[in-house]
């Protein structure tokens, strides 16, 4: 079984022999080191386990759970989860499925106080192992377990045989234990990935927020575009996003452009534009970065949606296209800011962003 040990880079300092501090509040997204020695295999550990795409206010629930109970046994706490996902290997990879990459996934993990996270690899030979041997496999491949937290939908093994409550009684064996979590409800729904996608696809960002306990973002590298924009007088940036990832409804949005420790406000477009519906040769997103200048080219680029701000629209004029962006961008500038911020305010959901709001 092939392991991948990720780190923040203040815990890439040889073996995880104590527990990090607890993360501040808010949503942090630390840049991620790989590091196969941070954990000794030996290590006494708690462990939260699961997909965890879009690490949404449930999956943070649970982690924060795990931390607590690392904290009062004086162990560190690894979230293991699986690259790629196992719905992708199970029934086939299928377009705007990810809320995350598995990049931001580590790192919103990461983010969240754990020591460690460990990305397994899951093959069509770990999807065909029996549950048994799937739990052991797994739980003794990165450190030694005295405490394992998953969700009371967590499955595992061949054909989902393994339940928390199998879990439990192979704890009880093999000397850790297991804490299954209910699942959390907002607005009288469970709040789950599904959820959170299907109000992303409607273009219900804000919304999407709520649940994620940040902004819905994608990333993706900036290509050279058709150059419209330019013309217009408002340049674009326009990306090339990886299909998998679960790309907002076609229309116009509010939200940022984040270069490293840094973000722009950004009035954003998403679908081809209907004014240039000749060139439909395929989707995109592009972004105007208010107060931004650099050639970023060839560069990868995150793009935050704050909210949903007009549906796509075919104009009769250049004219009339000029004003309506140009009343998008307004917007944005009054709502948002008129140039550069710090990262952080991006991954704010946007009804907690008053004091950028200037």
């Amino acid at each position: 079984m092939s392991v991948r040990i990720f780190t923040a880079p203040n815990r890439s300092d040889g073996l995880l022999a104590q527990p990090s501090a607890p993360a501040a509040a808010g949503v942090d997204l630390p840049e991620v080191v790989e590091d196969p020695r941070a954990i000794d295999r030996g290590l006494p550990c708690v462990y939260a386990i699961g997909a965890f795409d879009g690490v949404h206010l449930g999956h943070r629930a649970l982690i924060g759970d795990a931390i607590a109970d690392a904290r009062r046994r004086g162990v560190p706490v690894v979230v293991l989860t699986f690259d790629p996902d196992p719905a992708d290997v199970i029934f086939g990879m299928q377009p705007l499925t990810h809320l995350t990459c598995a990049k931001d996934r580590v790192r919103l993990l990461l983010g969240t106080g754990v020591d460690a996270v460990a990305c397994i690899d899951f093959t069509d030979a770990l999807m065909q192992t029996g549950w048994r041997e799937f739990a052991l496999n797994v739980l003794g491949g990165v450190c030694k377990p005295v405490s394992v937290h998953v969700g009371t939908n967590f499955r595992f093994g061949f054909g989902g045989e393994g339940t928390p409550a199998m879990l439990a009684e192979l704890g009880h064996e093999n000397g850790f234990e297991v804490t299954a979590h209910d699942l959390i409800e907002r607005d009288g729904d469970v709040i789950s990935a599904t959820r959170i996608r299907a109000l992303v696809r409607a273009g219900r960002v804000r919304e999407a927020a709520c649940l994620l306990g940040r902004s819905h973002l994608v990333r993706g590298r900036v290509l050279h575009g058709r150059g419209e924009g330019t013309g217009f007088g408002f340049a674009t940036a326009n990306l090339e996003v990886d299909s998998a990832i679960c790309m907002p409804g076609e229309g116009v949005y509010a939200g940022w452009g984040v270069l490293g420790d840094d973000a722009w406000p950004a009035a954003i477009n998403v679908g081809t534009p209907q004014t240039f519906a000749d060139n439909t040769d395929q989707s995109f997103l592009e972004a105007h970065l208010l107060g931004f200048s650099g050639d970023i080219y060839g560069q990868e680029i995150e793009i935050v949606f704050s909210e949903w701000l007009r549906a796509a629209r075919r104009f009769e004029s250049t004219a009339e296209l000029e004003r309506v962006v140009g009343d998008n961008i307004k917007w944005v500038q009054m709502y948002l800011g008129k140039g550069r911020t710090d990262a952080a305010a991006a991954y704010r959901p946007f009804d907690q962003a008053e004091e950028v709001r200037a």
